[in-house]
C-alpha cells in the first residue's frame, strides 16, 4: 500500500493550504482510506457468494446508511467530547490521537483521520449485528461493506469541510459552514459532520451568531486543573503555548 511508504512518505499536509486535487491524491494514498476499500471490496464479495436473495443484503446495507448520521452525532458529542476518555490512564493515548489532536491542530489531516483501532472495531459492532439481524450472513457482509463505504466518504467530507474553498453544493457549503464554527468558534454544539439533523433534533444545531466563543474550542477543556489532574495525555503533547505556535507558523 502506497498510504506508509508513497505520497505520505515523510510528508506532512494542511488543509488550509491544499487544493481539491492535492486532497484527492493525499486522501486516495493514505493507508486507512486503502485499508477501508480493500475490505469493503472483500465483504462486497462475500456478500455476493452468500447471498441467495439480493434483498435482504440491500435492506441491510440501506439501514447502515439510514443509522449513520445518528451514530456519527452519538459518537462524536458522547464520546469524543466527553471527558472519561483523557480520565483514565488507558484510555488517554486513545482520546488525544482520536480527537484532541484533531481540535489542536484542526487541518492537520495526519490527524484528521481516525486511526484504524479506533474505527474499524465501532463500524465492525455496529454493522454485523444490525446486518445479520436483517438479512443472515448475507446482511452482515452487506452492512459491513455498507459502514466502511459510508464511512469513507465521511472521512473526505471532513477533509473537505477544512479546504479553503467554498463549496458550490449548498449542502456541503452549509455543513462545512457549521463544522468550522465546531472547531474555530464553540465546540458545544454542531456534532454532525455529513448530516445537521440529529443537531437540530437535540437542540446542538448553532450559527456563530447564536453562541458565544468558547474559550475551550481548541483544548476541549483539557487544561488547567484538569490538565494538572489528569496528566496523561499532557504528558504525551507539547505544551498550550507550543500548540498555539504551531497553529500560526506552520511550515509553507
Amino acid at each position: 500500500m502506497l498510504g506508509r511508504f508513497g505520497t505520505w512518505a515523510g510528508q506532512k499536509y494542511y488543509l488550509d493550504r491544499m487544493g481539491l486535487g492535492e486532497l484527492v491524491v493525499a486522501f486516495f494514498t493514505h493507508y486507512s482510506i486503502q485499508v477501508y476499500l480493500l475490505l469493503a471490496t472483500l465483504a462486497i464479495g462475500a456478500t455476493a457468494y452468500l447471498a441467495e436473495d439480493p434483498w435482504p443484503p440491500l435492506a441491510a446495507a440501506l439501514a447502515v446508511l439510514a443509522l449513520y448520521p445518528l451514530v456519527e452525532y452519538v459518537l462524536h458529542r458522547y464520546v469524543l467530547h466527553a471527558k472519561f476518555l483523557y480520565k483514565s490512564p488507558l484510555t488517554a493515548k486513545m482520546w488525544k490521537r482520536i480527537h484532541y489532536d484533531h481540535h489542536q491542530n484542526p487541518h492537520d489531516l495526519s490527524v484528521l483521520f481516525g486511526a484504524l483501532y479506533t474505527t474499524l472495531p465501532p463500524i465492525a459492532l455496529i454493522t454485523l449485528p444490525v446486518g445479520w439481524l436483517i438479512g443472515g450472513a448475507a446482511g452482515a457482509t452487506a452492512a459491513l461493506a455498507a459502514g466502511l463505504l459510508v464511512f469513507t466518504g465521511y472521512e473526505f467530507c471532513h477533509c473537505v469541510q477544512h479546504l479553503p474553498f467554498t463549496p458550490a453544493n449548498s449542502w456541503l457549503r452549509e455543513v462545512k459552514k457549521r463544522h468550522l464554527a465546531h472547531h474555530f468558534h464553540s465546540e458545544q454544539g454542531n456534532y454532525g459532520i455529513t448530516s445537521g439533523i440529529w443537531d437540530r433534533v437535540f437542540g446542538t444545531l448553532y450559527r456563530s451568531r447564536e453562541l458565544p466563543r468558547s474559550p475551550t474550542v481548541h483544548n476541549l477543556g483539557y487544561t488547567g486543573h484538569e490538565r494538572d489532574r489528569y496528566p496523561w495525555v499532557g504528558d504525551l503533547s507539547a505544551s498550550e503555548e507550543e500548540y498555539a505556535r504551531r497553529r500560526t507558523r506552520r511550515p509553507a
